[in-house]
């Protein structure tokens, strides 16, 4: 599973042109699962990113995960973050898990996210999305749990 995490300000997601998912301060992730995934990568994903620590503490320093902030989580599907890149002018989205799987793995992953935030929103799997943000920084890191094979 691959996770690209943006520290933000405020973020939304609009789907035909109605608002579906909108925070103030925290984390927008954008969310790929990988050929091999499984629940066990997404948990460890989502264990990841949970407690990484990106936001400032009294000091500046980044010490601070989103929770320990009250940050929102916006979590969106987003495949081509799999894509293989290495060669030619069109990128292969081989990588990517199939459809049925990813959607499943996505819509498990915000129950799972549900049940210990609270305040995750979310993109619409398959959608046409437009996805708005304040990056706070920049600050953003892409987090990779490789399926354990």
């Amino acid at each position: 599973m691959i996770g690209l995490l943006q520290r933000v300000s405020e973020a939304s997601v609009r789907v035909d042109d109605a608002i579906v998912g909108r925070i103030d301060q925290g984390l927008l992730v954008l969310l790929c699962a990988e050929r091999g995934d499984t629940h066990k990568e997404a948990d460890a994903l989502l264990n990841k990113l949970l407690t990484y620590r990106v936001f400032g503490d009294a000091e500046g320093k980044m010490n601070l995960n989103v929770s320990q902030v009250n940050g929102g989580l916006p979590l969106v599907p987003q495949f081509t973050l799999a894509a293989d890149t290495r060669s030619g002018t069109r990128p292969s989205f081989t990588p990517a898990a199939p459809p049925t799987v990813a959607n499943e793995l996505f819509d498990y992953t915000v129950q799972r996210a549900r049940q210990v935030h609270p305040q995750v929103e979310t993109g619409r799997f398959g959608a046409d999305m437009k996805v708005a943000l304040i990056n706070d920084g920049p600050v953003t890191f892409w987090l990779h749990i490789a399926p354990s094979v």
